[in-house]
């Protein structure tokens, strides 16, 4: 396998291969709430929480469908916590979003509602974490800037930065940074894996958890081809396709079939792994087969397995198909072969990028549903469940949902336009679930019902 296939999932380097030209989307990125991805025509686009300006739709508006951010001209983005990177195909980096702590590396602690440009030329890739980025230049230089309390710059310091500062003079080959914690990992050419930053869980892996460090050790000798970073926990990826992991562990986010943090890297998978991504406190990856697995805090469904149940072992989500990954706080993002978008877990924002945002428990979808392309409705009468009491739903973009909002309608079902769904099941007395498949047609409102009795 090529050493590139490895970097697909996370790590936003520069380029695609010649299939992935042909796909309708060709790069994700995940956030606190917000989410990001490129179609083949090099458009960026994004959905879910904007308060702060993270989209870089230059509006503070929450979004809970798709909407195009830049139409032209992006070929790799990340997102941190609160924050948007993107790379430009003349090598530009540019962002937007918060910068309390100079996060965006354009000299102030302002926030920016719509990307500007921070580096014009040269930039190779770039990982945005809590509240700091690192930045690969093409050169293979290590650059840093935002928050460095814990040394997750890795400069010497515990000083914060708003402009982008050289940490390593040359091969860098790949970078991770942490959504909600603050340490960071790189991978030399060599095949080395350096880390700097906190490390009170043993996320750092060097046998220690001393609180931090604020220069780069080495981790591992060689061998490294990819690696992601969460809260407090990190993984990586061997040439030999192993999985690897360490740190805080109390959700079962490194797989090991404990709830046991470890300070030492420790083997996960033996082999097949070729992607990998961490969201907060839960941890993907992806098999030679296509295979998606998950594994670590599922409150809120975002492990994709159906149940919001933790799991301390990998678990497989979807079969086949699947090319990149990527974990968000409470949800997650993966990519199809055939280029369609599929999101799963928490939704209060529209991080799902659905049509809604959700505000009841289980708070989004505990089954991965598609995004893009949006689904063709499919308009059926099916109802499973034996009540007097009548209903109405409007479809959302396909798996398992709950009803939200209260009406009562007389009217039989049948006359109901804007029924589109496979099947109603009841659940407790009032309420109701419902199972759809696609998008109801144009013109029709998007919204559900929560059944009350006549």
């Amino acid at each position: 396998m090529k050493t590139a296939k490895y970097f697909m999932a996370l790590l936003f380097l520069l380029g695609h291969g010649a299939a992935a030209q042909t796909l309708t989307v060709t790069n994700i990125a995940a956030g606190y709430y917000h989410n990001l991805f490129i179609k083949s025509d090099g458009s960026l686009w994004g959905f879910g929480m904007d308060d702060v300006g993270e989209l870089g739709d230059g509006r503070t508006s929450n979004t809970n469908r798709p909407e195009q951010i830049l139409t032209n001209g992006v070929v790799g983005i990340s997102s941190g916590g609160y924050s948007t990177y993107v790379i430009k195909s003349d090598g530009s980096l540019w962002s937007a979003g918060l910068n309390n702590y100079g996060e965006l590396g354009d000299g102030t602690q302002s926030i920016s509602y719509s990307p500007e440009m921070i580096i014009t030329n040269g930039v190779k890739g770039v990982s945005g974490g809590d509240a700091h980025a690192l930045v690969l230049k093409s050169d293979g230089s290590l650059w840093g800037m935002g928050h460095n309390a814990w040394g997750e710059l890795g400069d010497g310091t515990s000083n914060n930065t708003n402009r982008p500062e050289m940490i390593v003079v040359s091969n860098v080959i790949a970078l991770a940074t942490g959504l909600g914690s603050d340490h960071s990992l790189f991978i030399k050419s060599d095949g080395s894996l350096w880390g700097m930053g906190l490390n009170t869980s043993g996320q750092l892996g060097d046998g220690t958890s001393n609180g931090l460090t604020n220069q780069p050790e080495q981790i591992v000798a060689s061998n490294v081809v990819a690696a992601a970073a969460g809260n407090s926990h990190s993984l990586f990826m061997k040439t030999d396709g192993s999985l690897w992991a360490m740190g805080a562990n109390s959700y079962g986010q490194l797989g090991d079939g404990t709830n046991n943090k470890t300070n030492r890297p420790e083997q996960i998978v033996a082999s097949n792994v070729v992607a990998v991504a961490a969201g907060i406190q839960h941890s993907l990856f992806i098999k030679t087969d296509g295979s998606l697995w998950a594994m670590g805090y599922n409150n809120n469904g975002q492990l994709g397995d159906g149940t919001m149940n933790n799991t301390n072992r990998p678990k497989m989500i979807v079969a086949s198909n699947v090319v990149a990954i990527a974990g968000g706080y409470y949800h997650s993002l993966f990519l199809k072969q055939d280029g369609s978008l599929w999101t799963v877990g928490y939704n209060g924002w529209g991080q799902l990028g659905d049509g809604f945002s959700d505000n009841a428990s289980p708070y989004g979808s505990l089954v991965p549903e598609q995004i893009v392309p949006t689904p063709r409705p499919v308009l059926t009468n099916s109802i499973v469940a034996t009540t007097s009491m009548q209903f109405t739903a409007a479809c959302r973009l396909g798996g398992a949902y709950r009803l939200l909002t209260s009406t009562n309608l007389a009217a039989p079902l049948d006359q109901w336009v804007g029924v589109a769904t496979n099947s109603i099941i009841r659940r407790t007395n009032n309420l109701f679930s419902v199972t759809l498949t696609n998008e109801v047609r144009a013109g029709i409102s998007q919204r559900f019902y929560r059944l009350q009795g006549q």
